[in-house]
């Protein structure tokens, strides 16, 4: 999945922290209700301006943060 064209980062918003498609929603938000037990489906109710792309945009930014960690320690 490209998520570089979902997931933006502004100093301006949310003091910088990665966000979906410049809206004040953070990866981190989307991660913290999906591991709360969210459903997409429950989350996109709450947020109708998300979709299951953003959903899945923020599980591989997320993937792809690991990785970086993961080869950065070895």
């Amino acid at each position: 999945m490209d998520y570089e064209k979902i997931i933006t980062v502004d100093p301006q918003r949310r003091s910088g922290k990665p966000c979906v498609r410049d809206l004040r929603i953070t990866v981190d938000d989307i991660l913290d209700y999906l591991a709360g037990g969210m459903s997409k489906e429950e989350i996109i109710e709450d947020f109708p301006e998300l979709t299951e792309e953003d959903i899945r945009a923020c599980l591989a930014f997320a993937a792809n943060r690991e990785r970086k960690l993961k080869s950065r320690a070895s």
